[in-house]
């Protein structure tokens, strides 16, 4: 068999034999395959294509709905369906969100006590000029913020209030009252609201030109018992030397 065979030019299917016979004129003839080669050749054609059939078709319902969601079009239609879901919860869940909150600050605004029933201010009232001075024989518990005593006794049952342009030796700076019902504190607690009383109190530029002390008022208990609830608070000096209102 000569190399230029080509039948033997790379491997492109199964190698046919060729017979040839000896002599310059002679023509080789090509063996042709059998009837039994022809229909294994035919059998394996067919086999072929049942078998490209077979694949192209999907086996039952699980093969049909795996080659729908194996397309780009249904893939993104999934995926479309699937980013409105999430949005549809997320909507949900902020509008059950806002609801609680709103339900939560109704009942709270509905729990919170009236305005009338808040404790009484510690913040002192202003001050109630009279209506004529001077005063006299005046009784602790008609004192009002702003009043200027001369001779200013703390331990005296009266005093003697006096124009704050006059000499005078003591001034009512700031008042607080405890509710009505309200029981006993006992000393300490007294004493401690007469300071933040004496706190509250602001003063004038004009209490920096004298040397003052401040000097504070609360009931006893015999004096509480009576109805007292009232804590004082007072700027003194030593002798009459005032001579205006301490208070803006």
């Amino acid at each position: 068999m000569s190399e230029n065979d080509p039948s033997h030019d790379g491997e492109r299917g199964p190698a046919r034999s060729v017979a040839v016979r000896p002599g310059p004129t002679a023509e080789p003839a090509q063996s042709r395959p059998s009837e039994a080669q022809d229909s294994e050749v035919r059998d394996s054609e067919a086999n072929d294509g049942a078998a490209q059939d077979d694949a192209a078709q999907p086996k039952g319902l699980v093969g049909s709905i795996r080659s729908r969601l194996a397309r780009p079009e249904v893939r993104q239609t999934l995926l479309k369906a699937g980013f409105l879901a999430a949005l549809l919860v997320a909507g949900g869940l902020l509008v059950w969100l806002l609801t609680s909150l709103l339900a939560s600050a109704t009942m709270q605004s509905a729990n919170r006590p009236e305005a009338g029933a808040a404790e009484p201010s510690a913040a002192p009232p202003a001050a109630s000029p009279r209506p004529s001075l001077p005063l006299a024989s005046v009784g602790p518990l008609d004192f009002r913020v702003g009043d200027c005593f001369k001779d200013f006794d703390p331990e005296a049952s009266k005093s003697t209030i006096v124009a704050c342009t006059t000499d005078h030796s003591a001034q009512l700076v700031a008042v607080t009252h405890y509710a009505g019902g309200d029981g006993y504190p006992g000393r300490d607690a007294l004493k401690t609201r007469a300071r933040e009383t004496c706190q509250t109190a602001a003063l004038t530029e004009k209490s920096n030109a004298y040397n003052l002390n401040y000097r504070l008022a609360y009931p006893s208990t015999a004096s509480w018992a009576k109805g007292d609830r009232r804590v004082d608070c007072y700027v003194t000096a030593s002798g009459n030397i005032i001579k205006a209102s301490l208070l803006p």
